[in-house]
């Protein structure tokens, strides 16, 4: 019989690629518009896999008479399959975010977002004690339970945070002597409802992050060090993930002539405390970017998974200042 049971929120190894997953205060900081899309596959070894997708749009929207500073909004879904029993879980948010520029180099930002889930379970695919006849599984036996579980359930959701951005260089990817960085807090699941699909009390632990997104120049060179790490508390779990990618700059218009695409190739690696090892690989082309990392697992699972955790896919379409809405200015040429 079981005493403990664990579960997750939903998450991804590429976090830095997922911003309204930690801290809707991301959207239209970096980027004008910004439209993502994500897989992750996990667990396929060791029972039905958890499929987990992901899409995000941020629009940033500017005025002259802000003086520097802006609103963005951002809309997401996400969609999570898990497990022989088909929990499948629906999340759409719309949020929105007002950038406050503190000088040439830095801008403080704060962002809400809201939503709901709608949960559903096929119940017929549960088995309980009661339908083993003492040599094997028979489902034809009652379940002898007195409460039914609901195949579904619909709660609202509501979350918000802060994030300090530091840009030194606006060029498109890289740039000598130049630092880039995102810091902030976040919390998700403010005062969610009901969570279970049998009790009507019991409600999903607000999830707070802290993280870290750098960018940061080598000396004496064009290529640049991106070191992460993303802390999440959620009732009595924490999750801890850092890492760092070493990015190679295969071409910049600050280095040969404004006609060239600007293109880089990242490569590094994360660790999940106690959990996986997560090599990664980040392709950025001009204005798309292509991220594939894969874990693992180095847990107490391992036996189980045999080190197989999971495969997950990122692929990014962005627009830098100068492309995007920027509503009383007549200008439109691209900055690097």
């Amino acid at each position: 019989f079981g005493t403990v049971a664990l579960a997750q929120d939903i998450h991804f190894s590429q976090y830095a690629e997922t911003p309204s997953s930690i801290n809707p205060a991301l959207a239209g900081v970096t980027y004008n518009t910004r439209a993502t899309l994500n897989y992750k596959s996990q667990w396929s070894s060791v029972a039905n896999k958890y499929l987990t997708y992901g899409f995000s749009f941020e629009q940033a929207i500017k005025h002259k008479k802000l003086k520097g500073n802006y609103f963005a909004v951002v809309a997401n879904v996400f969609k999570d399959a898990a497990g022989d029993a088909k929990l499948n879980t629906l999340n759409p948010n719309l949020g929105f975010t007002y950038i406050q520029k503190i000088n040439k180099k830095m801008k403080l930002s704060g962002g809400v977002q809201s939503g709901f889930f709608y949960r559903t379970i096929d119940v017929s695919s549960l088995r309980w004690g009661e339908q083993y006849n003492g040599y094997n599984y028979d489902p034809s036996l009652p379940t002898g339970e007195t409460t039914v579980p609901r195949s579904s359930i619909t709660s609202f959701d509501m979350g918000g945070g802060v994030n300090l951005n530091f840009l030194q260089s606006d060029r498109f990817l890289s740039a000598k002597n130049a630092a880039k960085f995102d810091v902030g807090f976040s919390a998700y699941h403010y005062s969610l409802g009901r969570s279970s699909f049998i009790t009507s009390s019991e409600k999903l632990m607000t999830r707070y992050c802290m993280y870290f997104n750098g960018d940061f120049n080598i000396p004496n060179s064009i290529n640049a060090i991106m070191p992460s790490f993303l802390i999440m508390r959620q009732g009595p779990s924490t999750e801890f993930i850092a890492g760092a990618l070493f990015k190679f700059i295969l071409g910049d218009p600050s280095t040969y002539t404004s006609l060239k695409k600007p293109r880089a190739l990242s490569i590094g690696s994360y660790y999940r405390y106690r959990d996986a090892i997560i090599p990664s690989l980040l392709l950025q082309y001009n204005k798309y970017a292509f991220g594939i990392s894969y874990d693992i697992n180095v847990s107490p699972l391992t036996p189980a998974s045999k080190r197989n955790g999971g495969l997950e896919l990122m692929l990014r379409y962005n627009l830098f200042p100068g492309y995007g809405v920027n509503l009383g200015r007549s200008d439109t040429k691209p900055s690097y």
